[in-house]
């Protein structure tokens, strides 16, 4: 057979190559990560490793795909009103009026609008994670008009991670006191901690809180609390090299539970 079409693609932070007939129909993929070649359609065999051939790389072995884990089937079975997957970062804040655009507001800042920003920051830098077999979600909402800004699933564990805008300000804290710029301390610390304790008890797992802080100027943490990370935006990636706590069947297991709105409404 001839015309067959191999095209590059990324799913779930994985490369891949796909293997498709002129119409369009994919008869098997090339997971680079696993090495494995998997085959929808067995009678196409030979043309799919003929094709591949030039991007094979080591060892690799061929064979019909991956029986669908419970994790996928329910994934699967999500309706699309229920999966938080799609969220953005600073997905509730879209939905916050516009503020007053008035001659006495002309030259403030919006409040909501520096938090978005933030969130958004902060957001695309942990999507990044995914490259390190991460997965993320953003905005999760819980009981009593409450948000998780960002939840992170990986190899280092679960983490709950709370955005604090404080763009060109000077940030001090004093456990649980978080002071930003000139304005009041406000407990911070521990809403980030009773965050995390929400999403623990919803997916009955360790989730660990983590305090990141957006375009800060300066930021004085001592002393560091013991049971929260505090991280800068710019020290995000550093969270790809966190390990040893999940495997990747526990990783999709969690973000699967995670990804469902009803999770969450027992937090």
């Amino acid at each position: 057979m001839t015309g067959l079409r191999v095209t590059p693609a990324r799913r779930h932070g994985r490369d891949r190559l796909y293997v498709s007939l002129p119409g369009g129909r994919n008869v098997a993929w090339y997971d680079r990560e696993s090495g494995r070649v998997n085959l929808v359609v067995e009678r196409h065999r030979a043309d799919v490793l003929e094709v591949l051939a030039p991007y094979l790389t080591g060892e690799v072995t061929v064979g019909p795909p991956p029986v669908p884990t419970s994790a996928e089937l329910a994934r699967l079975s999500l309706r699309p009103d229920d999966d938080l997957a799609p969220n953005r970062p600073g997905e509730a804040l879209y939905a916050v009026p516009d503020a007053d655009a008035g001659p006495s507001r002309r030259f403030r800042s919006d409040p909501s609008r520096t938090e978005l920003a933030a969130q958004r920051l902060l957001g695309d830098g942990l999507d990044r994670l995914e490259d390190a077999g991460w997965r993320i979600l953003h905005s999760v909402r819980l009981p009593g008009a409450d948000h998780i800004h960002h939840l992170a699933f990986g190899p280092g564990g679960v983490l709950a991670v709370h955005t604090l805008a404080a763009r060109r300000m000077r940030v001090r804290i004093s456990d649980p006191m978080v002071r930003v710029g000139r304005g009041r301390p406000e407990p911070v610390l521990r809403l980030t901690r009773r965050r995390a304790e929400r999403a623990t008890f919803a997916l009955a797992a360790a989730v660990r809180p983590v305090l990141a802080v957006a375009g800060a100027a300066r930021l004085d943490a001592l002393p560091a609390p013991p049971d929260i990370r505090i991280v800068r935006d710019d020290e995000v990636p550093a969270l790809a090299r966190l390990g040893g706590v999940l495997k990747p069947a526990d990783i999709e297991a969690l973000y699967a539970t995670a990804r469902d709105r009803r999770t969450w409404l027992r937090a």
